[in-house]
């Protein structure tokens, strides 16, 4: 049964994505190239960032998730960038009658270390969901070396947002 939200309440979602580290990729967060010597193995650009962002938004709309609107088997969205994610995550929003609230994120990665490049990635996350600095939260952890996280294999993120009646 498919039936339209119920504006009247906020609806919270969360979305989180993890790839592997691998030689010869760069490595994309928050559309930002960090330097490193590994990247993520994605069919896209590997932004787990923007997917785990995405899945959220996509999650509290009640909709489809990220796999099914942009397929890894589907060669349009091989090596794509990730903020067309984003984007269509937002319209899906707009369309809803909803706005962001908030987002707070949470990206594991055991190295490098991502505080140097968390402004540039805040900046676009805010630009990218047109919402105001205040209204976005990125946090950086280790994995305290533990499994494929801790041991630098492998990157994630975890997303939570709470979308609003607009």
């Amino acid at each position: 049964m498919t039936s339209s939200p119920n504006l009247a309440h906020p609806r919270i979602g969360h979305g989180f994505d993890l790839h592997r580290l691998v030689e010869g990729r760069d490595l994309v967060l928050a559309n930002i190239t960090i330097p490193s010597d590994h990247g993520c193995d994605a069919h896209s650009d590997g932004d787990v960032v923007f997917h785990a962002l995405t899945d959220a938004i996509l999650g509290a709309l009640a909709q489809q998730d990220i796999g099914q609107l942009f397929p890894d088997n589907d060669p349009e969205w091989k090596d794509a960038d990730s903020a067309v994610f984003i984007r269509e995550a937002v319209s899906r929003m707009t369309t809803a009658g909803y706005t962001l609230g908030n987002a707070d994120l949470t990206v594991i990665l055991q190295t490098p270390k991502l505080s140097p490049h968390k402004p540039a990635m805040l900046a676009r996350l805010v630009e990218l969901l047109g919402c105001d600095d205040s209204q976005v939260n990125l946090k950086a952890k280790t994995h305290e070396r533990v499994d494929a996280l801790g041991q630098s294999q492998a990157v994630a993120c975890h997303a939570v947002v709470i979308l609003i009646p607009a």
